[in-house]
């Protein structure tokens, strides 16, 4: 019944929520929407090419946050607010289409990108109270734009422009991370070996009983960083204590998220968390978010890299051996990752692919 956006829609007009979406007691969220709170850091990016003294100010205050939480905003980040308002409004626009044309993307079965309802996992009975549609931009040559919506108009041309600032963002900061390790700039990006490139565009209804379901279950990314807008209705959620205390991001004008995903978790040997969220429902508003997922290329090796601490036996890699970062993605998929002496940041948490709130 609920696996067409026609069923969405009709649901979330009942009083009372569907039992596909009902979740566990201990999954139910305790913590409002819009019960925001400060706790997550916000970067200025300005100044950050003008001295070495600047560049390495805002260095540390990443490192910092990326250190405690696995999340951070940033401002003045180059990105033109009026391409980021009009990606905002085209995805608006698509999820108000009717539902015939939403669903001539259909991705379910198998297919690569397109439209879909909830988007859990297979074999799971709970659903995410969500619409998404979702389409690969980087490498260009790998596109398929066949999966892309066709509408509303101006889609491809506006997607591609946010696409290229966003990667080139993400870059930059995967540069300042490096550095923090102690490395050259470009260590990540060389981890990388090719930055694939994923944009997931989230609809979260309106909900009859937001107390009881999610947009999104917790979980970590499994890619390289990713880079989220939001918009100012609030349902982004983190936790740094495995899920005992939920923070709800303040939205920012003009703000993005980043977020930093398992791939740097293990390439910084586990120094920089990767961000366990999850996304909340109301029932006063819809919300829509707009996530752009880095990932290395498939064959790329995860393992940690070089630094003092590993090279002089003071700490041991949190991997046991180098793999690629198709069997990592495998491995966290099947929950099965397998360590050396350390633990993986909420190691239990790894049980989404894909998935951003």
């Amino acid at each position: 019944m609920a696996s067409t956006s026609a069923a969405l829609k009709l649901l979330a007009q009942e009083n009372t929520l569907s039992e596909l979406f009902v979740r566990g007691e201990d999954e139910r969220p305790k913590v409002a929407h819009n019960a925001f709170r400060d706790d997550i850091p916000v970067i200025s990016l300005a100044g950050i090419d003008v001295s070495a003294e600047r560049r390495s100010e805002i260095r540390e205050k990443i490192a910092e946050a990326s250190e405690e939480w696995g999340l951070f905003q940033v401002i003045d980040h180059g990105i033109d607010p009026d391409l980021i308002s009009k990606m905002t409004r085209l995805s608006q626009d698509f999820f108000s289409l009717p539902d015939d044309e939403k669903l001539r993307f259909d991705m379910s079965g198998g297919k690569k990108g397109g439209f879909i309802i909830s988007s859990h996992l297979q074999g799971e009975a709970v659903m995410h109270w969500r619409e998404l549609v979702t389409f690969f931009s980087y490498p260009i040559g790998a596109r398929d734009y066949s999966r892309w919506p066709d509408k509303p108009e101006g889609w491809k041309a506006v997607t591609e422009a946010y696409s290229e600032n966003v990667i080139g963002l993400a870059r930059k900061i995967l540069e300042l991370l490096s550095e923090a390790m102690g490395l050259e700039k470009d260590a990540i990006a060389k981890a990388c070996l090719e930055m694939d490139q994923k944009i997931v565009v989230n609809f979260y209804p309106k909900c009859p009983q937001p107390d009881l379901t999610l947009g999104i279950k917790k979980h970590t990314d499994p890619d390289t960083i990713t880079v989220l807008v939001q918009d100012q209705v609030g349902g982004l959620q983190v936790t740094k204590d495995g899920g005992k205390t939920w923070i709800t991001v303040r939205p920012v004008k003009g703000a993005l998220v980043v977020n930093i995903g398992d791939h740097v978790h293990y390439l910084s040997n586990g120094r920089f968390k990767s961000a366990l969220h999850r996304a909340v429902v109301n029932s006063d508003s819809s919300r829509l978010s707009i996530a752009t997922f880095q990932n290395p290329a498939p064959e790329a090796i995860v393992y940690p890299l070089i630094n003092s601490n590993i090279r002089e036996g003071e700490e041991k890699p949190l991997l046991e051996e180098p793999i690629t970062f198709a069997e990592m993605y495998k491995r966290i998929f099947r929950r099965g990752l397998k360590l050396g002496e350390g633990k993986p940041q909420n190691q239990t948490e790894l049980d989404l692919t894909d998935i951003i709130a």
